[in-house]
């Protein structure tokens, strides 16, 4: 395994933080370390990292805010490191724009693998698909300006779930598994398939007149998502 890229690692745990570095570093990666959110945001402001792995229980400031902070800023990719069973955690964080998770305790392989995966996504040339514009009745998406309007009101969607939709849009009427959908959308050969089933409930809240009962984006019992257009 190895990579390039310069990493933040934001932990309070002072032995996590050191086998991380050395792990990462072992990979070709160059690693910062911060012991706090304070710390994470001044070290963020002084040199923006490739990516950063930050922790989200820390005493003082926590992760969420410390993401929701550099978020404000930038689209750096982060990886979150959250307790194991703390769901609410995971699906703050992915509504905030992180870009993967790693539940406490975890492999130091696993993680830099997770890291590697998350910076080839971020590096990946942008596509221009054709058409430019998918439309369905008043949704519509122009994929080169990364904008997304419903009714005229613009949409706020965040990269994840901007392509999840956009790929809906393009293959209406097809069911695919959760598992299919991590790879196809996010390229993504191993995850959590949980982080689907939170972006489709965050699509189905800005899309959807009823979330609760939604008619686009249906759910196929034991298979998993399908999009079904608008009627006429």
């Amino acid at each position: 395994m190895t990579g390039t890229g310069h990493i933040l690692v934001v932990d309070d745990d002072e032995t996590v933080r050191d086998v991380v570095r050395r792990y990462l570093e072992a990979g070709g990666f160059t690693v910062e370390l911060a012991g706090n959110g304070d710390e994470a945001l001044r070290r963020f402001a002084g040199r923006e990292p490739d990516l950063v792995v930050l922790d989200v229980m820390m005493p003082g400031m926590s992760g969420l805010e410390v993401c929701r902070r550099m978020r404000e800023r930038t689209a750096v990719p982060v990886v979150l490191l959250t307790a194991l069973g703390e769901e609410e955690d995971r699906i703050a964080g992915l509504r905030l724009g992180a870009d993967d998770y790693v539940t406490k305790p975890f492999s130091p392989r696993e993680l830099a693998l997770r890291v590697m995966s998350v910076l080839r996504r971020a590096r990946l040339p942008a596509r221009e698909p054709a058409p430019d514009v998918l439309t369905d009745g008043g949704l519509r998406l122009r994929l080169s300006a990364h904008q997304a309007t419903l009714d005229g009101r613009p949409l706020s969607l965040t990269t994840r779930e901007f392509d999840l939709l956009a790929f809906f849009l393009a293959q209406p009427g097809t069911a695919f598994s959760r598992e299919e959908l991590l790879e196809k959308v996010w390229g993504w050969n191993f995850g959590d398939q949980s982080t689907v089933t939170v972006h489709v409930r965050r699509l189905r809240e800005k899309i959807e007149d009823d979330p609760a009962k939604p008619t686009r984006i249906a759910t196929v019992w034991g298979v998993g998502y399908r999009y079904d257009p608008v009627r006429p």
